[in-house]
């Protein structure tokens, strides 16, 4: 029997749960953040491709942490947990190919592409981003950057088949006016709102349209990445609202969200549905990243270090060592959220969502007398929070 759609397409928000990952995800960025500027500035640590390649590497640690919870919170089995996840990816990634579709050995070299493609994606834009500072200002970097929301409800109407919504369109481009009003409107120009692991100090600016350039070709991939990651890699039962119905059939998750039933059809007569944790797939996969980061980008590192680009040095003191490990750990949290909130909330919400850090990041500097208020500051505030309540009251 051949799988039926749902009409109308209800989308799976994640209840309560999906909200504290949200609340998660902006405070870990705002820590993140602070963490990152105070080792490079303060403790004066600037090797910014080392940092970005060790917290990536930590990725590695969300799928081993989140097990290790449930393991002692619930009675799940691992053998079940890992047995549920090893079917669903199967079928993902079997899904479209005939020839294999009968087999039930796990694809791994498939699985190894896509989490190479996956971090190549993921990374590109970071990297990018370290070029493009030493060229151009830090205050249209990160304007630019963050066009990413803009560029990410683009890709997501020709990519998965949304329909344009006025509403929506109006709530990106007032957020992404949001953050223009902030870096542009203070006259001292900060760099706080920056990405985190992308920030770096620089004396001088030579050549800004290039740097604005990279930049640009940074957030366009960002926000593609973010679109990719909802259609190719996110589980089947994480419905965009107002998306197009799909060919999966969907098994609503409870009202709590603490569970994700996934129904992926292997064959139009047979069905695996598997029931996970909420959030334990796209946690596996940010670990994937993660390992893939450690393995693979040690040879740029070292190739930066032989020509002198930048020298390979561990720090020098415990205060630096254990804010590096604060940084890994509130990027854990942050990347791991976001992956999650990308495949419940979509790529729209979710990165439009994530522009109320550079918010919590100003009330922070504000806190830590970095700054001071303004009244474009509370004007780009105020737009950044509208334009994701708007889409929160669209979306529920």
């Amino acid at each position: 029997m051949a799988c039926e759609r749902e009409s109308p397409v209800t989308p799976r928000l994640g209840g309560k749960t999906a909200l504290v990952t949200f609340v998660a995800m902006i405070f870990a960025f705002v820590g993140e953040t602070q963490l990152t500027q105070y080792v490079q500035t303060t403790l004066g640590y600037q090797h910014s491709f080392f940092l970005f390649y060790v917290v990536h590497s930590s990725f590695a640690l969300s799928f081993p942490l989140h097990l290790g919870y449930l393991l002692l919170t619930t009675h799940r089995s691992p053998r079940t947990m890992m047995s549920g996840l090893s079917s669903i990816i199967t079928a993902q990634l079997t899904l479209r190919d005939p020839r294999i579709v009968h087999s039930s050995r796990f694809p791994l070299s498939r699985f190894l592409v896509v989490i190479l493609v996956m971090t190549a994606i993921y990374s590109i834009p970071a990297l990018l981003w370290f070029i493009a500072v030493v060229y151009a200002p830090v205050t249209d970097v990160t304007a630019i950057w963050n066009a990413n929301a803009f560029f990410a409800y683009v890709f997501s109407v020709k990519l998965l088949n949304l329909k344009w919504s006025l509403i929506r369109m109006c709530a990106v481009c007032l957020a992404t006016v949001g953050v223009l009003t902030i870096v542009y409107g203070d006259s001292t120009p900060s760099s706080t709102t920056a990405p985190v692991v992308r920030r770096t100090t620089v004396a001088q600016t030579s050549a800004p349209l290039f740097g604005d350039i990279l930049t640009l070709v940074a957030s366009v991939i960002y926000g593609l990445y973010q679109v990719l990651y909802k259609k190719y890699a996110a589980l089947p039962s994480d419905l965009e609202p107002a998306a197009e119905p799909t060919q999966y059939s969907h098994i609503p998750a409870s009202a709590a969200g603490d569970e994700e039933t996934v129904s992926l059809p292997l064959l139009a007569s047979n069905q695996v549905t598997h029931a996970l944790p909420f959030g334990l797939h796209p946690n596996f996969l940010t670990a994937s990243m993660g390992v893939c980061t450690l393995f693979v980008l040690w040879v740029p590192l070292t190739a930066l270090h032989y020509y002198g680009i930048e020298e390979f040095a561990l720090p020098s003191n415990m205060v630096t060592f254990v804010a590096i490990a604060g940084i890994c750990i509130t990027g854990v949290i942050f990347n791991a959220s976001f992956m999650i909130l990308l495949g419940v909330w979509g790529p729209i919400v979710t990165s439009v969502g994530s522009l109320l850090t550079i918010v919590l990041t100003l009330i922070s500097d504000l806190m830590l007398g970095s700054v001071g208020l303004t009244a474009w500051g509370l004007l780009g505030a105020g737009m950044i929070v509208g334009a994701f309540a708007v889409l929160a009251y669209d979306m529920f």
